[in-house]
């Protein structure tokens, strides 16, 4: 215990009065810039409530959300997440866990992760995997500053497609602010990349090219290996965007000239969160000591046996500082346990059953709604993953708002166009989302 009393605040008053000396200080208070408008002025201003009423209010409060099935999609995907993993991943051993800086008491915890890591090894074909990012945003804004340290170039431009979504875009714009990079877009030829286009666009001062499949508009793009011998020609990285479902399926990132795959690997072992995700990132191994984020490396312990902890931490913010390859100083550890929880449930062959089903179920709707008066379902003539884009000859936001009425949710991402997820939590509700759609479309 301290002068003070508490193990929390070690310094004595002689020593708080010698440090605000120093800084030509009077109080701590003075250290601080608080507006009167947010200072705590010493009462909450709320009346005490009994438990009970609490939960009255919270209650009432509930009530008054929309009642609506989603058919939502677009980044952020809801699919069965089995109680097994809640179960599991709420052991006080997982819940209260901080960061495994100590691999004697963290061996479940580490090795948990080293198998997250595994798992998306295999999927991507590459060699490295981290213990995750915040999310898929802020892995493909390491991936940007990845670029500019691995690769021998004097280039300065990431070139996106112009489809990529506004929070991906606005993240990844404040990364490339402070490296002197510049974001440029490439076009979009039906949903999928226009090669021509790229080719054009990739010179000298392209530093990264970003691809998707599938793409944010659900369509799966088919001639990925040509995207990635064009970024090898001209010295830049290829960065593919995807997540675990789609790997089990689609083409192995790494097959197809991918140096890095981001992504939000949430899309198993959380529920839609329309906030938290999981940001999935994978490399190869000449990029191991450029690796944003936690690692986590089997070795062995005095008695020879397989043993795990966090390594190469040198690279990291806690120790190397200003110079670490990263400002990223946490992760989403509790998250990629649920993530790899829930892949494991699957089994390799569970997971490639869900990714053809994300496959079927959005051509069997598309089908459906293509039927209808006045709809053609899908926009794009091209494979879908999931999700599909609808044009509607009424005005899409009139479309999407009659649909809300009748107690269902979809984007509108264009004047005549309505973009449409399926999954298997909401796909015992497509016929009467088929008939809501039927209706709102006349």
């Amino acid at each position: 215990m301290t002068a003070n009393g508490s193990p929390y605040a070690p310094h004595t008053d002689t020593e708080t009065e010698s440090m605000l000396s120093a800084v030509g200080a009077d109080s701590e208070e003075a250290l601080f810039d608080i507006p009167d408008g947010v200072r705590f002025d010493g009462a909450f201003g709320i009346d005490p409530r009994s438990e009970q009423a609490v939960r009255r209010l919270v209650d009432r409060r509930l009530d008054e959300n929309d009642d609506l099935t989603e058919f939502l999609g677009r980044g952020h995907y809801d699919h069965y997440v089995p109680s097994m993993v809640d179960a599991l991943s709420a052991r006080s051993e997982f819940l209260t866990s901080y960061t495994q800086y100590q691999p004697e008491v963290a061996q479940g915890f580490l090795q948990a992760l080293f198998e997250y890591q595994s798992m998306l090894v295999e999927l991507t074909g590459l060699d490295v995997a981290n213990c995750s990012m915040y999310d898929a945003a802020t892995a493909l804004g390491e991936a940007a500053t990845l670029a500019t340290r691995v690769r021998e170039t004097s280039g300065t431009v990431v070139l996106v497609p112009e489809s990529l979504q506004t929070g991906c875009r606005d993240t990844l714009e404040n990364y490339v602010a402070g490296h002197d990079l510049a974001i440029e877009t490439y076009p979009m030829d039906d949903g999928n990349v226009d090669r021509d286009a790229l080719t054009e666009r990739v010179g000298e001062e392209t530093v990264l090219v970003y691809a998707e499949n599938p793409t944010i508009r659900g369509t799966i793009e088919e001639h990925l290996d040509a995207v990635g011998r064009l970024t090898d020609e001209h010295d830049a990285l290829f960065v593919l965007g995807s997540d675990p479902v789609a790997l089990a399926l689609l083409e192995e990132p790494a097959a197809v000239g991918a140096d890095v795959v981001v992504g939000d690997a949430a899309t198993l072992g959380l529920p839609a969160a329309y906030g938290t995700g999981l940001g999935l990132f994978a490399c190869r191994e000449e990029f191991l000591r450029q690796v944003p984020g936690r690692l986590v490396g089997a070795s062995e312990d005095e008695t020879d046996r397989r043993a795990y902890t966090l390594t190469l931490q040198t690279r990291e913010q806690h120790i190397r500082r200003e110079r670490a390859t990263s400002n990223i100083c946490t992760n989403q550890a509790w998250v990629a346990l649920r993530t790899a929880m829930h892949v494991a449930w699957l089994g390799p062959d569970g997971l490639v059953d869900l990714a053809e089903d994300c496959v079927t179920r959005a051509r069997d709707l598309a089908d459906r709604l293509d039927d209808l008066r006045g709809v053609k379902a899908p926009v794009h003539d091209r494979h879908h993953f999931r999700e599909f884009v609808v044009h509607t000859d009424q005005p899409a936001p009139a479309v999407a708002e009659d649909l809300e009425d009748i107690g269902y949710a979809v984007h509108v991402v264009g004047d005549h166009q309505i973009q449409v997820c399926v999954t298997e939590t909401n796909e015992t509700d497509v016929g009467g989302f088929v008939t809501a759609f039927q209706e709102a479309a006349r």
